[in-house]
């Protein structure tokens, strides 16, 4: 189960522990898809987002519960799940770059993808780094949609 805690900085809430396998294998945890089968099937699971299209929602549709959340969350590769203030869930993920314009080249793809799936993330990118950050406004949480948008973006980086 994720454990909440406030950041300080932006007023938000962050899962506590570590956020990618490796970190996770490094600190002597247990890790659901840390031998070559395991991680096998999560890819199969992104391969299965990967073949979505994210559905238009104009509210009416129940966000995601914590368990929804950490079922889907499974399925993408180091997305933190963040909870605002305001008690909304986001997915969260830093992408490092070697410079800027890997930087922005990056958030142009994502844009791309944004438009053909109609749903958009905030982005923020400096030199170097690319800050996504995803949820569902309408719904005020997350959704299927949100998952969908993870995996395609996670594809831009592992092609």
């Amino acid at each position: 189960m994720l454990n909440f805690k406030k950041a300080t900085n932006f007023n938000t809430y962050i899962t506590s522990g570590h956020s990618s396998v490796v970190e996770r294998l490094v600190a002597n945890e247990k890790v659901e898809g840390s031998t070559p089968f395991a991680r096998s099937i999560k890819y199969e699971n992104m391969s299965e987002l990967i073949n979505k299209k994210c559905v238009p929602c104009e509210g009416g549709v129940i966000p995601f519960d914590i368990s929804k959340i950490h079922e889907y969350q499974k399925k993408v590769d180091g997305w933190e799940v963040v909870k605002n203030d305001k008690k909304i869930y986001f997915l969260q993920k830093i992408f490092k770059f070697k410079n800027f314009i890997e930087s922005q080249n990056f958030n142009n793809e994502v844009g791309k993808i944004a438009e053909q799936e109609g749903h958009h993330p905030d982005i923020t990118y400096g030199w170097g780094y690319s800050k996504i950050v995803i949820t569902t406004h309408a719904i005020e949480g997350l959704s299927e949609n949100d998952f969908i948008l993870a995996a395609k973006i996670d594809k831009i980086t592992n092609v």
